[in-house]
């Protein structure tokens, strides 16, 4: 649980202390004295190299080829069609349930509007977040030593439900916190029955490319799913339906070949 701890303190002070730093550095370079675009980007590119150097250099990830040596290419597949199938589902649920603070809207706005945006929402935070938050964290959890005398089972599902409450709290906004807690499940149980991050940085990167991609079809925030379906709420129950046809065979294929080894 230390292990666990040391490097979740190690993420946020990366996150927070490396922030700060490009912030400074960027004001004492730049004439402007508002938070741009470009400073923004720039500093959670930056943040996220980092993190990932950190991690792999102190070898707090372990990355063997073991796993991709057994030419998981259907796992990896059915990893992007689980995501792509589980976006209908989680908008309608965050739809269902009430207002959270959105603290870091504009951030978001900001990141997602401009082109290198990409870089760190879809390339860099899925990696980053798949090292520290399964290839350290759960990792480090997966130890029996802190876990009660219970079955492996019990006790895998005990460190993946924290390590997800941990993937919900780092995003330090509360409206994506119940999405990211759900998610977060699901990434830990992957991790779990391969002991890969891949299979997570598939569905992640997936997750996160559309998010990208569909608020730059459709910026407005406000939006809904009724919106998105021109007012049709038939053809949302459609989606909704078609969708849990996709990501509940994914799962099941999930189950059938994630193998550890």
């Amino acid at each position: 649980m230390k292990k666990a701890l040391t490097y979740l303190f190690v993420f946020i002070g990366i996150q927070l202390v490396g922030g700060a730093i490009v912030e400074m550095a960027w004001k004492l370079l730049s004439d402007s004295k508002d938070t741009t675009t470009a400073e923004l980007v720039t500093t959670t590119v930056i943040v996220g190299i980092v993190t990932i150097v950190v991690f792999l250099v102190a070898r707090w990830t372990e990355l063997s080829p073991r796993w991709l040596r057994t030419r998981p290419w259907t796992v990896l597949f059915w990893s992007v069609i689980a995501a792509l199938g589980a976006l209908i589902p989680s908008a309608w649920i965050q739809e269902q349930m009430p207002d959270l603070p959105n603290i870091m809207e504009n951030e978001f706005n900001m990141i997602l509007s401009n082109r290198w945006g990409y870089l760190a929402v879809g390339l860099l935070a899925p990696l980053s977040e798949e090292i520290v938050l399964r290839g350290a964290i759960l990792r480090a959890l997966l130890n029996k030593s802190f876990l009660p005398r219970k079955s492996e089972h019990t006790n895998a599902w005990i460190a993946i439900t924290i390590s997800a409450v941990i993937f919900a709290l780092v995003h330090f906004n509360p409206v994506q916190m119940p999405h990211a807690f759900v998610i977060g499940l699901l990434l830990g149980w992957m991790y779990w029955r391969t002991g890969s991050i891949l299979p997570g940085v598939a569905y992640h990167w997936a997750n996160n490319s559309v998010a990208y991609i569909l608020y730059n079809i459709y910026p407005s925030q406000d939006m809904k799913l009724i919106d998105f379906f021109k007012g049709s709420q038939q053809n949302v129950v459609l989606a909704l339906v078609f969708s849990l046809l996709i990501l509940i065979p994914a799962i099941y294929q999930l189950n059938l070949w994630m193998k550890r080894n």
